[in-house]
């Protein structure tokens, strides 16, 4: 295997993960990679950019393994290296609040949901950034954009403090309203704008639901 990997990068790669892991260093890996790339004398990288995007993408399977061997299920692992991380120091307790919100009797029905709204939200040219709650007309849109906008305040302030498990459990009443949603709402309607606004509340949904980890 030393032919395949001549100048051990995999191993330099699991020190840098290990020492941001477990001296729980508060670094973000890209700024770590900028600044050792930019340590190499001008002209020396042809492809800056380039060694940068496989710098990055080289971690996580060197991460995923690393957990993996520490006793985190595979999934779990999945679950979290698939949203936005970019703290190794903060990788556990995003693990810890995966693990407690699939304790949760919500968690499968908001995770089955959670993935239906990602399927429909990637076969959209336009996702808007935000939604008008004057537009959502029919009882069960009305009532997750309320249920929505009454929540999402604190779980961001949850995930602003890193509690990310008291975030995802702070998702839980979002399960009777989601599950009526897909029962009584048709998405893609004829009329442009009822579906790009009903696109927007499931984009802002979306990011809310997948802020700590991918819970599909």
């Amino acid at each position: 295997t030393g032919e395949r990997d001549p100048f051990a990068l995999r191993r330099h790669a699991l020190g840098v993960l290990r020492m941001l892991k477990e001296e729980a260093l508060p670094l973000e890996l890209g700024d770590l990679v900028d600044r050792a790339l930019a340590a190499f004398p001008a002209g020396v990288l042809k492809d800056v950019g380039g060694a940068r995007t496989s710098l990055v993408a080289f971690f996580p399977d060197r991460l995923a393994g690393l957990l993996r061997e520490e006793g985190y299920d595979a999934q779990e692992v999945e679950s979290v290296l698939a949203g936005p991380w970019s703290r190794i120091d903060l990788v556990p307790k995003r693990l810890a609040a995966v693990r407690a919100f699939m304790e949760l009797p919500e968690a499968a029905s908001l995770a089955a949901a959670n993935k239906r709204i990602g399927n429909i939200l990637k076969k959209s040219d336009r996702v808007p950034a935000t939604f008008d709650r004057s537009l959502l007309m029919e009882p069960a849109e009305q009532a997750l954009g309320a249920a929505f906008t009454e929540l999402q305040p604190g779980a961001e302030a949850l995930y602003a403090r890193s509690e990310y498990a008291a975030m995802l459990q702070a998702l839980a009443p979002l399960k009777l309203p989601v599950d009526r949603f897909f029962d009584e709402v048709m998405v893609n309607v004829d009329d442009e704008k009822l579906r790009t606004n009903r696109l927007g509340l499931l984009g802002q949904l979306h990011a809310t639901m997948n802020r700590v980890a991918d819970i599909s």
